[in-house]
């Protein structure tokens, strides 16, 4: 395959922009711990995986010319976001995080990392406009398909792991009640920002 290291740079610089997922992760992190953070990584991770594998599908290919299928998926992904953000700036401080983390689970911070990832459609055209780019027409397209994916997956899982050992450090800092309230009007806003930004969205 040409340029493998190339597409590893654009794809660690993809996920290094500060966006949904990456803010959920730094949030769970601080506010559910860093355990329940790694499984919500997990799910943004094999949302990604699942996402990459429909752009290579037939489905990818509707996704990308039906304006129906797309804003779909587009005004789910954003009500998701929306309510996220709604949810995290009514959050109550210290004491709310101690409820939260007794009542939050590990599977639950993995759906919620998995919807964040799956419910974007633009992930979709961003792999089928980026893969095309690294992969080498004269040799079988299968096996180097699985390697762009797989290798966008586990980068994935190493960056955001990085962002949560970060985010674990500022944890006392920010878990009182008042880094805590402050934490969550931010995370809230900026959901809320990113699923007004969605909607408003074309392709």
């Amino acid at each position: 395959m040409d340029n493998y290291l190339i597409y590893v740079g654009v794809a660690m610089a993809t996920i290094l922009l500060p966006g949904p997922a990456v803010i959920l992760t730094i949030n769970n992190s601080i506010q559910k711990g860093l355990l329940k953070s790694l499984s919500g990584i997990l799910g943004i991770a094999l949302a990604i995986l699942l996402v990459a594998i429909i752009s290579a599908t037939s489905l990818g290919i509707v996704l990308a010319s039906s304006a129906m299928a797309f804003n779909a998926i587009k005004i789910a992904g954003a009500i998701y976001l929306i309510y996220l953000g709604i949810k995290m700036f009514r959050g109550k401080g210290a004491h709310h995080i101690h409820a939260r983390n007794k009542e939050s689970s590990l599977l639950k911070s993995f759906i919620e990392g998995f919807l964040v990832s799956i419910s974007n459609p633009k992930a979709v055209i961003f792999f089928m406009s980026i893969f095309p780019q690294f992969i080498d027409v004269k040799q079988a397209y299968q096996p180097q398909f699985i390697l762009l994916a797989v290798t966008f997956s586990l980068l994935v899982l190493v960056i955001h792991s990085v962002y949560a050992l970060f985010a674990s450090f500022a944890k006392s800092k920010l878990s009182s009640k008042k880094g805590s309230t402050a934490l969550n009007k931010i995370s809230g806003g900026v959901f809320v920002s990113f699923g007004i930004g969605l909607a408003a969205s074309s392709r």
